[in-house]
Formats: C-alpha cells, structure tokens, sequence
C-alpha cells in the first residue's frame, strides 16, 4: 500500500508533529515521510481532503454484531464496514451471539470472519458457559485463540463466588475479567431509571443503588484475589467515586461509560422512545455530570459507543417489553464532540486500546501506519441515511452533531468513504 496524503493537521500528542499539518508518504504501510509540499514522483494515489485531519486509530471497547446467530441485526462484514466508515481501526466485540461465543472454536470463527480487514477485530468470550451466570467458560482456551477480555454482555454474575474463581484463574494469564455492575434483586423488572421521570411516566424504575452494590461487591473481590477487572458502562456519580477510590488503592480496575450515558439524561423518555431504552438506564444530570467528570481526571478509562443493533420487531413495541439497546458507531465521534474539545475526544478514542492488548501507534516517521482521518468542524443532523448498520435502532436520530469521519488506514488497507 503506497499512498500520499496531501495537507493533514495532526493530532497526536505522541507524534513529534502534533498539531502541525503535513503530507504523509506512505510506504508499503509505513510512514516513510512527513513534510511540507511532499512530491509525488512513483505516482502515488493521492488523498487530498477538505479540512483534513488525521490522528491515531480510534478503539471501541463495546461492540456488537449479531453473527454468529442473530445475522439479521448484523454481519460481522457490515459490521466491520460500519467501524470503519466511523473511524475505528479497533472494535472488541461482544459474545452476544448464537451460539454465544464461550470456546475456542467461536474464537477461532469469528477471527477467521473478520481476517484481513482494515478494521482490526478483537474477540470477547464469554466469562461463563452460553453466559447463564453458572459455570465458568473455557477462559484459558479462548485466551490461546485470541479472545482480549472475557464478559458476559449485559448479564450480571450473581454469584460472588464464581466471580471470585473468575478472577483468579484469569490471573495466572493476565486474562482481563468483566463484570456488568447491576445487582439483578434491586433492580428487578425496572425498565428506566428510578426518579421522579419514571413514577410520572408509570414505568418501573432500576435504582443508581443497583450498579453500585454490584460495583462494591466486585471490587472487594478484586482488592481480595488480585487479578484484572474491567466494569463496562457505568452510570451514576456514586460509582465513579467507588471507582475512583479503588485506584487510589492501586487495584487494577478500570471502566467505560457509553456516550449515550454522557449525552441524555432520563427527560427524554417522556414519548415512550424505545430507541432511548438502554442498559444502563440513562440517569439525571448530576450522574452525567460526575461521568463526565470522571473521564477528566482519568477515573473513566475509556468511552463506548456500545454498539448494540436490535431488529425493528423488539424496538416497535410497548417500552416494557422492547428490549435494550442502541447503535452508537456513526454517531460516537459527532456525539462526543458536542461534549468535549477535538483534543480531548481523540484521546478518548484512542485511549482504551492498551487495556485491551492493543499498541497506541504514534504518527511518526518508520511506524506503521493506524489513522483515522476525518473533518472535525463539518455540522450535520445526524439521520437513517447515515446509518450503515443493518438495524437503524439509534439514540441520535435527528441529533445534531459536529464532526464527520472520511475513514481510515490500517493493516496495510485503504478504506475512505465515499
């Protein structure tokens, strides 16, 4: 792959050509030049685009897409088309699947489904056998075929004890533990936040209490067994605090929160949205504010788009019976950018990649090359025609956003939207 990309502002705080815009020669993959006015004189495919930007390749910690199993939702091909027309070049994905991916040979199928992609596919097994919570899947065999964490996708682990082995037997690998935080007795058959907005609307509320009895139990079970423990998609202000103490003890924790958590607060539900109907619920303003918070001073890891299609069959029904979910990837960097500088949300993008054994790539001469480029200012309202997801269940629907992605280069690929 041999490219010239003409006039890119970079932004890379590890590039020794931050914030400076450049031409970038690229050379079977790897940088070969960075300069002004770069000649072309092999002839080289140019790529010259309004108000261009480039920085590292953006990492989404959270994804689904529905294959094996549920391919009407999504395929792993148009999944990883998605990602890349949304400027990931690195998404983990879910075991969400059917069968639910729990050994070796699921792991072994889905890298061979997404070989040779722009987009670098890392596979999460599940952390117990088809996800029931009861007995713990064949950690150490998905490790060897590649599996980055191990997590049952939205499912609590009820039983401490179980999670008290999960955590020890994955440290004899360094194999990364994840525990969604809700205590399943307290939130029962809760379908929105418990407040004010959810006894007006006549809907059963899933108390802030529920995530955080969950998040205290598992990390007095990390500050006992050692190990790794990751808490996806966190809510409330208590559970940054818990988090934030944690690390103060130097447990080896960290969290995400999904940007849809971070925009909406539960005022909107008053129509009834199943688009809106998330898991976690979308809480008030004090809890996103404290979320926000939290990725400022580094106690949020990372941020998700926690991709979740869902077929229009379990969306266009009563919100009791709908069920949770979002679309989140062609949003996540219009979104994000409503609420942080360019700066910050780039590192956002990029910064959950170590956790999850991926290396952080600087755009620097000699490295090979992992960018996303994209135009930081463009303003649009985001619709259905933006969407490349099988399923068009999104939050953002008639958001207005700023930010469009052109799309990325890795793995020695090419892939620009057109």
């Amino acid at each position: 792959m041999n490219i010239l990309i003409k006039s890119a502002t970079i932004i890379d705080s590890k590039s020794e050509f931050h914030n400076t815009t450049q031409d970038l020669l690229i050379e079977k993959g790897v940088i070969s030049k960075v300069g002004k006015n770069l000649k072309n004189p092999k002839n080289y495919r140019e790529i010259k685009l309004d108000n261009l930007h480039i920085s590292q390749g953006w990492f989404d910690s959270s994804v689904c897409f529905g294959e094996p199993g549920f391919e009407e939702r999504d395929t792993i091909a148009n999944g990883l088309k998605t990602a890349a027309s949304s400027g990931f070049t690195g998404i983990a994905m879910n075991a969400n699947t059917n069968p639910v991916i729990d050994s070796n040979s699921d792991i072994t199928f889905v890298n061979s489904k997404s070989a040779n992609n722009a987009v670098s596919l890392l596979p999460i097994g599940a952390l117990t056998v088809n996800s029931k919570g009861e007995d713990l899947a064949e950690l150490f065999d998905m490790n060897n075929a590649g599996s980055v964490a191990f997590y049952d996708y939205k499912k609590p682990v009820s039983n401490p004890n179980l999670m008290k082995i999960a955590l020890q037997y994955a440290s004899n690998f360094g194999g990364l533990v994840c525990s969604f935080p809700q205590e399943n007795k307290i939130s029962g058959q809760g379908v929105m936040n418990e407040n004010i907005t959810s006894t007006s609307l006549g809907l059963k509320g899933n108390p802030a209490l529920a995530e955080e009895l969950q998040i205290v139990r598992d990390l007095f079970l990390l500050e006992y067994t050692g190990g790794k423990l990751h808490i996806p998609t966190i809510s409330t202000a208590k559970s940054v605090e818990l988090i934030r103490d944690a690390k103060k003890k130097k447990l080896d924790v960290s969290c995400s929160v999904a940007i849809h958590n971070l925009y909406f607060t539960d005022d909107t539900l008053t129509d009834f949205n199943t688009y809106f109907k998330v898991l976690p619920p979308l809480r008030v303003q004090q809890d996103v504010d404290a979320l926000i918070e939290g990725i400022k001073d580094g106690t949020i890891d990372m941020v998700t788009s926690d991709h979740n299609p869902i077929d229009i069959e379990q969306k266009k029904v009563e919100f009791d019976h709908a069920d949770y979910g979002t679309i989140g990837l062609e949003s996540a960097f219009g979104a994000l950018q409503n609420i942080f500088t360019t700066k910050k949300t780039i590192e956002i993008l990029i910064k959950g990649k170590s956790r999850f054994g991926l290396d952080q790539t600087p755009i620097n001469i000699g490295n090979t090359v992992n960018i996303t480029l994209f135009n930081p200012d463009s303003k649009y309202t985001f619709t259905k025609n933006d969407i490349i997801s099988k399923s068009k269940n999104t939050i953002f629907e008639n958001e207005n956003l700023k930010g469009k992605v052109y799309g990325i280069i890795s793995n020695n690929k090419v892939s620009i939207n057109s």
